[in-house]
């Protein structure tokens, strides 16, 4: 039978203590007798592997349900997952600024951290930054380091997802095949006086976004899109509840396909859609014309006080995205394009559209909503949160924790 994201979980004797987790997670089956229907095994053997998991402290006991049979009698007892029993720590990385976060195990954020943290400095300095926020953020949430089961980080470039390493990122110098696990787990660990071996999970931003929104806000789409426009560009992909990667976590990156102009890239190309149409692209002719603009966060600023020429700007960058993004449709045909980062606005988003409804087959379009973000900012951290629960929380990986923990 298939479970949360497409993975299957097993039924019969097979059926591990895992497996039902993954069910009173997923909400499949939430009361000891769902959980015999749907894996087959005998009341006494559900009620064995559940007592691990109430011995891990990972389920808990919920209000009576609804009672199934005609003739009354007692609600089935409900089973429910223990947000409380642990936390995460993420990050959310841009080019100039970092936001980092302790969350519950269902994605609540409890204390949050927004500052300058410069790509550019590389990987050594901005992870070791990371960490002392970790540790005063823990302080702050009044947690303490032992309590942290994973660190998930979000990175503005492709990331390996088997190694946890960026690969050739444009807007990444020096970052390309370094170690980050293993730098900020132990940033992290020396900073709180935590362990060495904290599970760290990093992934791209745009992917990472496009899963806490998917999970948070449209858990029924099947194919799920995000675009991020920010200093760059990126695209973030669920498909049937997983993320699509590609095969080396290159899948998304829409900001470096040839468009025909002559303008130079970051990464070093002519003619990249992000050399012409993100928020970089954008605060660059803006400070041509004269007015002050840096980064994305300084059009995005511009936007928010309805700057005529900002606007202008937005929409017809809108416009070069949308004619990129007909093509992503009509390949991938998701139910919902979301636009996220630094210029998803009203300007930039009739832009996308009126190119968007213009070039896409009908047939592509008829069913897909155009939407801007729900979680704003924070869309980052939430996904890299749930990241790591899914990863720690998996069947196969929780049986191997839960044998560790010796129950």
């Amino acid at each position: 039978m298939t479970g949360r994201a497409g993975r299957t979980v097993k039924a019969g004797n097979q059926a591990s203590a895992g497996d039902l987790l993954e069910l009173v997670r997923s909400g499949r089956a939430t009361t000891r007798g769902a959980l015999q229907q749907a894996t087959g095994l005998s009341r006494a053997t559900v009620g064995q592997r559940l007592e691990r998991l109430f011995r891990a402290g990972w389920l808990r006991e919920g209000a009576g349900g609804p009672v199934d049979s005609p003739l009354g009698g007692r609600p089935s007892i409900t089973l429910e997952f223990d947000d409380a029993h642990a936390i995460v720590l993420a990050a959310d990385l841009d080019t100039r600024h970092g936001r980092a976060a302790v969350l519950t195990l269902t994605g609540e954020i409890l204390a949050e951290h927004t500052g300058v943290l410069v790509i550019d400095e590389g990987p050594e300095a901005v992870l070791g930054e990371l960490g002392r926020w970790f540790a005063e953020l823990l302080e702050k949430a009044g947690r303490p380091a032992d309590s942290v089961c994973g660190i998930g980080l979000a990175v503005p470039g492709p990331v390996d997802s088997d190694t946890g390493r960026v690969v050739q990122p444009p807007i990444m110098p020096g970052w390309d095949g370094y170690d980050i696990r293993r730098r900020l787990g132990r940033a992290f660990a020396e900073r709180a006086s935590a362990r060495p071996d904290i599970p760290v999970l990093v992934d791209n931003d745009a992917n990472l976004m496009a899963y806490g929104e998917q999970r948070t806000g449209y858990p029924d789409c099947s194919a799920f899109a995000l675009v991020k426009v920010s200093t760059g560009i990126g695209a973030g992909m669920v498909v049937g509840g997983a993320i699509y990667r590609g095969v080396d976590g290159g899948a998304g990156d829409i900001g470096h396909i040839r468009v025909g102009a002559d303008a130079l890239c970051r990464c070093g190309s002519y003619g990249c859609l992000a050399a012409v149409a993100s928020g970089g692209a954008v605060a660059r002719r803006l400070a041509e014309s004269g007015v002050p603009a840096a980064s994305g966060s300084d059009v995005r600023e511009l936007l928010t006080a309805g700057h005529p020429e900002a606007m202008a700007l937005a929409r017809e960058a809108g416009r070069q995205v949308g004619d990129v993004l007909a093509t992503v449709v009509t390949l991938l045909n998701p139910g919902v394009l979301m636009i996220a980062g630094d210029l998803a606005g009203t300007p930039f988003l009739t832009g996308v559209r009126e190119l968007l409804y213009q070039r896409a087959l009908p047939r592509s379009t008829a069913h897909l909503d155009v939407v801007t973000s729900r979680l704003g900012e924070r869309a980052g951290l939430v996904g890299a949160g749930a990241l790591v629960v899914e990863y720690l929380y998996a069947p196969e990986r929780a049986e191997q924790r839960l044998a560790a923990l010796g129950v």
